[in-house]
């Protein structure tokens, strides 16, 4: 998650290591130029209910001919530049609202920035309050959007949240028991739930790489005052498998690197079952009567919180049935829709530029409708979603669509995939061996950390392994879209007590389709294998994620899980393909396939373990998805 996004031209320049462009820093100047002449910056301590101050920056239109509306974006990031002289090169979530003219406020959190109190990661909700000292970020909202109504002259009584990653969960708390004044809030890319999906663990699973990156900046203690954390760690090497294969068991990392500064990573690590902790976290319980116009955006690409904005969704439209309820999804990666075209990633086009579509076309006119009663932003769907594989954008009444029906694709012989039920009472099974020594890496070439090309990535280097199963469709002869989420059901069993079973959804390209015109260096795109979606699960949560529970060595065990949506068209000429396979490093940690707590296991716990993945009579093994015609 988490990477500190703000839209300016140098917008994931800290995601992916970019720098800008003289060409785009010229551009920022003249942004901030233009900033600087048309608004006036002012800086307040906004007192919260239990008298804990929060720095506010905030951006008026020195324009008084009429009242303005006010977008708040809340960030743990801070809200540099500091000084009512120093000025940011853009605001808002694009250049049309600056453009336009709101007023803009920008608030640290509690204890990050120039804010007082104490910072808590994804701070849970406080059920049943009972007096100002129960606070927490929907009342920290509350209290703010209160305040800059009452004291910031000129503005219209309406107030707007965006967001993305770490603010767009705030974006979301704000909804929770929300202002009257809050009108309209866009929670883009939000954190649900740390343990089942977002960011940290998914299915319990740790994604190291992620974890281990961002907290190693984010995680340590400020070094001056009003900074952000960090620098985050250099590992002295471009080879993150090699550095994560060497460091050993996670018992290393605090010994190795962190030395007791990260509070959050021994938290997360600690609580390695779905217990109070966690549960606490999880911000979809508490949806309930969700009053401002809400639109949650994410991407089909975001490896930090594919699995956040649909979980926004969904709880918001169980919990909440009268709301405006609108979810926005895109072939983007974690904020790519906010400062990038979108109109790649990786070796995969999508045709158009999708993001600068989605600014001018979706996001403007919600939120110039909703706050000032202007354009036809009423007139947008409850879903817009972008199909990959015919690169077409959709108007949607309902996600998934109400059409949408379920389609069993079955794992049989010879590496097949099929509808075809396999025969009853034939127990058949493949199997590999997974040795925790050598896991399976999640991209092909030397990477530091969770590139965010890994979720489009070439999959043919982990086809050829032999502890990596593999089924595929034949060739298909008219379009498969698939739209929604997806359900694995396995049947397994392991020699060992413990096990990861990765499952990933794969389009084949056929061998004809052609290279990319223009791309240097050339990359084959004939027979291309692209990831759709992939999601692990570890084994000792199949019955419950609050009480694991050991395999017995052999014995065959169902396994279920979900994976996250897609809206996907696999191509006439195209083939489907489901990967099995029992690692995926240094993405996630490795499992010693021996039943403990695993950030307590030693290097002598790990032991190769033999799976068996069953493909017949009671124990067919398959994937479910949703198709539409």
């Amino acid at each position: 998650m988490l990477t500190r996004i703000v839209f300016t031209t140098v917008l994931l320049a800290g995601a992916v290591g970019a720098q800008p462009t003289p060409q785009q820093q010229q551009q920022a100047n003249e942004r901030r130029e233009y900033i600087r002449a048309n608004y006036t910056k002012g800086e307040f301590q906004i007192p919260m209910r239990d008298g804990v101050k929060l720095f506010t920056a905030v951006y008026e239109p020195k324009d008084r001919s009429q009242p303005y509306p006010v977008v708040l974006t809340r960030t743990p990031y801070t809200v540099a530049p500091y000084g009512v002289d120093s000025y940011r090169d853009a605001l808002g979530p694009s250049e049309k609202f600056f453009r336009e003219g709101f007023i803009f406020a920008y608030q640290d959190v509690r204890g990050k920035g120039k804010s007082e109190g104490t910072f808590a990661n994804v701070r849970p909700i406080v059920p049943n309050r009972r007096g100002p000292k129960d606070i927490d970020e929907s009342t920290d909202t509350y209290d703010t959007i209160d305040w800059l109504v009452k004291h910031i002259p000129n503005n219209s009584g309406r107030v707007g949240m965006a967001g993305i990653s770490y603010p767009g969960f705030y974006a979301a708390m704000g909804a929770i028991d929300s202002h009257p004044a809050l009108k309209a809030t866009s929670p883009q890319a939000p954190v649900l739930d740390w343990f089942v999906g977002d960011d940290f663990r998914h299915n319990g699973v740790l994604f190291l790489a992620h974890a281990f990156t961002f907290f190693s900046g984010f995680g340590r203690p400020k070094a001056l005052e009003y900074t952000v954390q960090g620098p985050r760690l250099d590992m002295g090497t471009p080879d993150g498998y090699d550095f994560h294969l060497r460091t050993g068991p996670l018992a290393n990392y605090d010994e190795k690197y962190f030395r007791g500064q990260i509070e959050f990573w021994k938290e997360i690590l600690e609580n390695d079952s779905y217990g109070e902790f966690w549960k606490s976290r999880s911000m979809g319980q508490y949806l309930k009567n969700v009053k401002p116009a809400m639109m949650t955006v994410g991407g089909w690409f975001d490896a930090e919180d594919v699995y956040g904005p649909f979980g926004v969704y969904r709880n918001a439209e169980k919990q909440s049935p009268g709301a405006a309820n609108m979810l926005v999804v895109g072939p983007w990666v974690h904020g790519g829709w906010a400062g990038s075209d979108g109109d790649r990633l990786h070796h995969v086009r999508f045709g158009s530029k999708t993001a600068l579509f989605y600014r001018d076309n979706i996001e403007f006119p919600f939120f110039l409708h909703h706050l000032k009663g202007k354009g036809d932003g009423d007139k947008l769907p409850e879903a817009y979603m972008f199909l990959t594989g015919r690169n077409e954008w959709h108007k949607l009444d309902a996600w998934p669509p109400k059409n949408a029906r379920t389609k069993t694709l079955f794992f049989a012989a010879g590496g097949k995939l099929g509808e075809a039920s396999p025969p009853e009472g034939s127990g058949e099974f493949d199997e590999y061996v997974s040795d925790p020594a050598k896991p399976v890496p999640f991209f092909s070439t030397p990477t530091q950390g969770m590139t965010y090309d890994y979720m489009v990535e070439d999959q043919r280097f982990a086809s050829s392994r032999t502890d990596v199963l593999t089924y595929q469709s034949d060739v298909l002869e008219r379009d498969v879209t698939v739209a929604g989420p997806l359900k694995a059901t396995l049947y397994v069993s392991t020699t060992g007590t413990d096990s990861d079973f990765v499952v990933k959804l794969i389009d084949v390209y056929p061998a004809s389709f052609p290279n990319n015109e223009g791309a240097q260096p050339i990359y084959p795109m004939g027979g291309y294998q692209q990831l759709v979606r992939g999601e692990p699960f570890r084994g000792k949560f199949r019955n419950s994620f609050e009480k694991p529970e050991p395999f017995t060595p052999g014995k065959v065990e169902k396994i279920e899980f979900t994976l996250p949506d897609v809206y996907h068209s696999f191509r006439p000429g195209h083939r489907i393909m489901v990967h099995v396979q029992s690692s995926w490093f240094p993405l996630t940690d490795r499992n010693p396939q021996k039943f403990l707590r695993i950030h307590e296991a030693k290097a002598t716990d790990f032991q190769k373990a033999t799976q068996r993945v069953y493909r017949g009579g009671a124990a067919a093994s398959a994937l479910n998805v949703l198709t539409v015609e």
